[in-house]
């Protein structure tokens, strides 16, 4: 018994930086990404040919939205914490697109 306690807590601090990371933002361009990694005013994503995620930032998603959308062009849909925004915030994020 005293040997699966220590294995346990291992594991447990192995796996801390994995729930940390989790997305807290996920985006949709409508074209593909020109690269697998972006950083936007200083917050790394991570991106695939379908989407693009961030981790938690302590700016508006408006904010975070508009910053995405310069940099990576139009969005499809972008969502906070699984929530997606707004069609009229969306357009209006969209709307800061170069």
């Amino acid at each position: 018994m005293s040997r699966k306690i220590p294995l346990f807590l291992a594991c447990l601090a192995a796996a801390a930086p994995a729930f940390a990371a989790a997305p807290h933002y996920r985006a949709e361009p409508l074209a593909a990404p020109a690269a697998d990694r972006l950083v936007v005013r200083g917050t790394a994503w991570r991106c695939d040919a379908a989407a693009c995620w961030a981790p938690a930032m302590n700016s508006r998603p408006a904010l975070v939205c508009a910053s995405l959308v310069r940099e990576l062009g139009a969005l499809k849909s972008f969502s906070v914490a699984g929530r997606p925004l707004p069609a009229d915030a969306l357009e209006k994020c969209n709307a800061r697109a170069r």
